[in-house]
């Protein structure tokens, strides 16, 4: 291996990236950088100052100066907003739907994306998102397209709310990433594409092992 490599997971919501991004660093004893955590926290602070996440006028006026920290602790990544740790609070459902909506600002993709370059130009990485592969790292060594039907992945994001004690309506939550997916896809600038080298794998009917093996067999 080259003394840097970089990895790019790209795909829809809920479709394991994220779970299989982190299981690829520790495995590769690389970084991994939760680029959707940095979308999360750019979302908080706009439901925090009352703009709303598609006024991209708005958004801009605390975009550039956006105190947004990215901190290790014992190997796991913590998201820090104004001197908070909102790596938690960046979860919760309500912040999830306004981050897709915030992500298709192009200033906010600007300022998150030359963040990311200048960590990834640092070290070896594994990065997860929507334009990875695409836009934000055209030319990382491995480009993978992860995804899975709308079924499974609401089903996994039910599960996954439901045990961190949040009560969700499973129609619902199926409509917001049905939603989220027309807004990653549609977005004018830098949508959610399958890179042109990428390769995609479908997660539906795999167990994460399937899916780690999988991914490390191209990247060995």
């Amino acid at each position: 291996m080259k003394n840097i490599i970089k990895i790019a997971l790209d795909g829809p919501s809920g479709s394991g990236k994220s779970t299989i991004a982190k299981k690829i660093s520790a495995k590769l004893n690389i970084l991994y950088l939760d680029t959707g955590a940095m979308y999360r926290a750019t979302a908080l602070k706009a439901l925090a100052l009352g703009i709303d996440t598609f006024d991209e006028k708005g958004v801009s006026t605390f975009i550039n100066d956006i105190d947004l920290q990215i901190k290790y602790v014992d190997g796991t990544q913590r998201t820090i907003l104004d001197g908070v740790d909102v790596s938690e609070k960046i979860r919760e459902p309500h912040v999830s739907m306004a981050a897709s909506n915030i992500s298709s600002l192009k200033c906010v993709r600007l300022k998150m994306v030359d963040m990311q370059r200048k960590i990834a130009s640092q070290m070896s990485c594994v990065l997860d998102g929507r334009d990875i592969g695409s836009y934000v790292l055209p030319n990382a060594d491995f480009k993978f397209y992860i995804t899975a039907s709308v079924d499974v992945r609401a089903d996994r994001r039910f599960k996954e709310l439901t045990l961190k004690g949040h009560k969700v309506d499973y129609a619902e939550l199926k409509k917001e990433i049905e939603q989220r997916d027309y807004n990653d896809k549609t977005r004018e600038f830098s949508p959610l594409v399958k890179a042109e080298n990428a390769i995609e794998i479908d997660t539906s009917f795999m167990t994460i092992d399937q899916v780690i093996g999988k991914v490390l067999s191209y990247i060995e």
